[in-house]
């Protein structure tokens, strides 16, 4: 028997993080929880649902694509190796992606590409 989810239902999931991920931090390592989103910051965005697309995914089911962001100022020197999401009306975590490694320093600023998240449909 073959498997099988509506998108709907996986839209549900990704117009979550586009309603509520707020905010996009560039950090020094890999936050696991909301608060470690400060205590890793090197840069922050602010987010809004527009700066989300929802679409086909590339492999199956769907995705949703975080826009790039040009120009981000830099609050802490250090070396970016992760970007977060994360909802500061609920004070959650929502997506962690891996970037690359690069040296940010305190009064630059840095670029973050656009980045996409995917559910598959079940196999």
């Amino acid at each position: 028997m073959a498997k099988s989810v509506n998108a709907a239902i996986l839209d549900l999931a990704l117009t979550d993080i586009k309603t509520n991920s707020n905010r996009q931090v560039v950090c020094s390592a890999q936050p696991t929880t909301y608060a470690e989103l400060t205590t890793y910051k090197l840069a922050e965005q602010a987010m809004v649902a527009g700066d989300y697309t929802l679409a086909a995914g590339d492999t199956s089911g769907r995705k949703v694509t975080v826009g790039a962001k040009a120009g981000v100022a830099v609050a802490t020197s250090g070396t970016a190796t992760h970007v977060g999401l994360g909802s500061s009306g609920r004070t959650q975590l929502d997506l962690v992606t891996t970037c690359t490694s690069q040296a940010i320093n305190t009064g630059g600023t840095v670029d973050i590409p656009a980045w996409k998240y995917e559910i598959n449909n079940p196999t």
